[in-house]
């Protein structure tokens, strides 16, 4: 197998370096995923005329320009659960999450709590 030497220069600039772009559909995966690791919230079922057709966390929405985003949460608690801290530490969980790991600044975040879910064992399984 041959040997092959590659320059060794000094890297580029990094204004020459090229650039970075990372998609919304990767900040509503970050902000989905951070809200449901918050303590107190919980996946809810989907039903369709009555029948189960699986369970989903939250759901977010992106939206915004440059390195600004507007988040939109919506996700179901358990009950009873104070609702305000559990929306405060989303909001907080949220934030942190998505400046730390894509550098966007969330401008604004609304979380809209769809259910609260009560912790019983179904009676039939």
């Amino acid at each position: 197998m041959a040997q092959v030497d590659l320059p060794r220069d000094e890297p580029p600039e990094p204004a020459e370096r090229g650039s970075l772009s990372i998609a919304h559909a990767v900040v509503r995966k970050v902000a989905q995923h951070a809200a449901d690791q918050v303590p107190g919230t919980v996946p809810s079922a989907h039903r369709v005329a009555g029948v189960h057709t699986g369970t989903s966390g939250a759901t977010v929405k992106v939206g915004g320009s440059d390195n600004d985003v507007d988040l939109a949460l919506e996700l179901a608690l358990r009950y009873p659960a104070p609702v305000r801290t559990v929306t405060g530490e989303v909001r907080s969980k949220v934030t942190e999450e998505v400046e730390r790991i894509t550098s966007y600044h969330v401008r604004s975040l609304a979380v809209t709590v769809s259910a609260l879910l009560p912790d019983v064992r179904p009676r039939v399984q």
